[in-house]
């Protein structure tokens, strides 16, 4: 359903739930992109919005930076302060700007494993999320010691629906065949996804969770072909074709998958299992680069309904 407002268009998809009582999350990511006089400005003024709507917390998807500019301290630096700037709990999963493309001359020619491992340790804190008011969550480097460099991952349950954000990565999730360093940590990492995901189905299940929401950076189908939508190649066809959509039939309650990366505000159902469409499975594709918008996710009366955030003028 699409409805007007004082100009503005929004497009509202209702998916059946059942929350506790209702309540609204933002979702954002891919921003913001460019340099910090053309960029900062415009992302400040969206934070600003997302203040004072209130949500109960915000998701940012990754990518707070865009795939040409440095992968600097600096810019590490803003970025963690940009987050202190919600006024309420913002979780953060990284996304393949901030790490796996740093390697570029136009990044800067860092390491990606040693700028990951900056990332691991500047901006998670176990136990609790960024932002002024940060909110307990569970993360997997806690919960299992299997993986307890994976602090990243984090989980958390909000008004009976289950949350989780799971390091799947753009750039092909750092499949390089011609990188023996980034093969050996894309499976590494993959291990430790898709553990994370079935422990969150496992997890929602214990719990009765009458929704779960996944979030992650990558545009998983972006290696679709005509015959596969996970070819062998694809560095997500382990943790989404194998392990996330079968478990989200399994479970057959709703299941919204939440990215960023190809920038286009979409809500859809895209995903099959054996050329079968998914019906309780929905992807909110946030905004991004130069669309500084975020997505208000209001949770209420047995349904999700979307609708865009603007910056403040």
């Amino acid at each position: 359903m699409i409805k007007k407002l004082m100009g503005f268009t929004f497009l509202f998809l209702a998916v059946t739930v059942q929350a506790q009582q209702p309540f609204s999350f933002v979702a954002l990511g891919d921003l913001p992109y460019g340099s910090a006089q053309s960029a900062y400005g415009p992302y400040r003024t969206l934070i600003e919005r997302i203040n004072q709507d209130a949500p109960a917390f915000s998701v940012h998807i990754g990518d707070f930076k865009s795939g040409s500019t440095h992968c600097s301290d600096e810019e590490f630096a803003n970025q963690l302060a940009h987050f202190q700037r919600f006024k309420g709990a913002v979780v953060y999963t990284p996304g393949d700007n901030e790490w796996t493309d740093c390697h570029r001359t136009n990044n800067g020619q860092f390491d990606p494993l040693e700028r990951l491992t900056a990332l691991r340790q500047r901006f998670f804190t176990p136990g609790l999320s960024l932002g002024e008011k940060p909110m307990p969550v569970q993360n997997q480097s806690v919960d299992s010691s299997a993986f307890g460099r994976y602090v990243e991952n984090v989980r958390w349950l909000h008004q009976g629906v289950m949350f989780a954000t799971v390091h799947i990565v753009g750039s092909n999730n750092n499949l390089e065949s011609r990188d023996i360093a980034a093969s050996r940590e894309f499976f590494e990492r993959d291990a430790a996804n898709i553990a994370w995901i079935q422990a969150t189905f496992e997890q929602a299940q214990l719990q009765q969770a009458s929704a779960l929401v996944f979030a992650f950076q990558a545009d998983v189908l972006e290696n679709k072909t005509q015959w596969e939508d996970f070819p062998s190649w694809s560095g997500y066809r382990s943790s989404m074709g194998e392990t996330l959509l079968p478990l989200a039939k399994k479970w057959g309650k709703p299941v919204l998958v939440v990215h960023g990366d190809s920038h286009q505000f979409r809500i859809d159902q895209p995903f099959k299992l054996e050329k079968k469409p998914l019906a309780n499975v929905t992807r909110l594709i946030v905004p991004g680069a130069s669309d500084v918008r975020a997505v208000k996710v209001t949770v209420k009366d047995a349904s999700f309904s979307f609708e865009l955030l603007s910056p403040l003028r």
